[in-house]
């Protein structure tokens, strides 16, 4: 007698718990997020750029065939190009940058896209080149960082932020070019 009565009970305590939890359900206090329609707000869209910065110098014929760049001064007018590869080393980005009076070059990379999060990502896809020198006097070519033969770029933890902007900023270089005249320092 006593067991059927402690089934009973248990039977019942199970229906109420039922009830009480569909009840609960249907009254919102269920662990479901209500979804809530936010009033329409015109917030600016965040646009992220990717920048590549560097120098370009006139390199020293005191130190011409070294990768120094003591004495070197910057060109204003030099061209270097960012050229960058998709994983299938097909070029997939291609722009020519200038440089300001201070040697200095901005290269906002317009249009650059990755499809492969690592392997079109700049640090593995872009590298900067060498291209042209304003300077008759200071335009061969030289290998300082990799300038000719694609100079790799480094994440130096730079970011530019302004309200509704950011940029990504990775640098190459420096890079340089020195006059012909020089010769290779001998050591």
């Amino acid at each position: 007698m006593a067991r059927s009565r402690n089934l009973f009970q248990f039977s019942v305590f199970l229906l109420l718990l039922a009830i009480s939890i569909s009840y609960a359900s249907t009254d919102g206090y269920n662990s479901q997020p209500k979804s809530y329609t936010k009033p329409y707000s015109a917030q600016p869209k965040m646009s992220t750029d990717v920048v590549v910065e560097g120098i370009v110098y006139c390199q020293s014929c005191k130190y011409s065939g070294t990768w120094s760049l003591d004495e070197a001064k910057p060109i204003d007018g030099a061209k270097v190009g960012v050229i960058c590869r998709n994983n299938k080393d097909r070029i997939s980005y291609y722009k020519t940058y200038s440089t300001d009076s201070g040697g200095y070059f901005y290269a906002k990379l317009d249009g650059f896209t990755m499809r492969h999060p690592l392997l079109d990502h700049p640090l593995q896809a872009c590298v900067v080149k060498l291209v042209s020198s304003p300077i008759d006097e200071c335009d061969v070519f030289t290998n300082i960082n990799y300038g000719v033969n694609g100079a790799t770029l480094r994440y130096e933890k730079k970011k530019i932020m302004k309200k509704g902007y950011e940029a990504v900023v990775y640098a190459a270089g420096p890079l340089a070019f020195r006059p012909e005249h020089c010769m290779p320092n001998q050591y």
